[in-house]
């Protein structure tokens, strides 16, 4: 079975709910998914260093401004009781799930939705994180770092592509709203 796209004139196949790449999203999924991947690796070293002391922490502790353990152990270190570093994870878990290439290929506009809204809710949190370290620590840890750039990345892949998504999902759905409508 195959849908024709209004806009294009593709063929999109569409086999058990997902849709063919086209050049708008080729690129991303493999992006996102290797982003979330790093991210969650170094969530899991800083959540493994939290908890397990016999871990150590590999970063510079001297007195200068890069000071992983005095970062990792502030009071900023949790929220609500929870070490940031798990929150890490309870993030890059379900982005990791999101990202997959066949979450991308996904026609449930809910999956693609439910990523924007993590992208976002990741940058925002990143940003408190970045001004809580600049501002009130006064100190930078680089592993914390790594997770902010690796969230803003995801953010920026995210966004940016969002609509071509959401644009392809809606010419590749039959329908009033869907792709074989011939007024577009």
């Amino acid at each position: 079975m195959s849908v024709v796209g209004a806009r294009r004139g593709t063929d999109v196949a569409n086999p058990a709910g997902t849709f063919a790449d086209t050049p708008a999203v080729r690129w991303q999924p493999v992006t996102a998914t290797v982003l979330c991947l790093f991210g969650l690796g170094v969530a899991t070293y800083l959540t493994l260093t939290h908890f397990d002391t016999s871990v150590p922490l590999s970063c510079p502790a001297g007195g200068g401004f890069i000071n992983c353990a005095k970062v990792t152990t502030s009071p900023q270190s949790e929220i609500f009781g929870i070490p940031v570093a798990v929150l890490g994870l309870v993030y890059f878990v379900p982005m990791l799930a999101l990202n997959l290439p066949a979450a991308w290929r996904s026609l449930d506009r809910r999956v693609h939705l439910a990523r924007l809204v993590m992208a976002v809710v990741g940058v925002c949190m990143v940003l408190y994180l970045v001004s809580a370290e600049l501002f009130i620590i006064r100190n930078l840890c680089l592993w914390c770092t790594s997770v902010h750039v690796v969230t803003f990345l995801l953010f920026v892949v995210v966004v940016t592509s969002t609509p071509a998504v959401l644009d392809r999902l809606a010419m590749a759905t039959p329908g009033p709203e869907g792709g074989d409508r011939d007024d577009r």
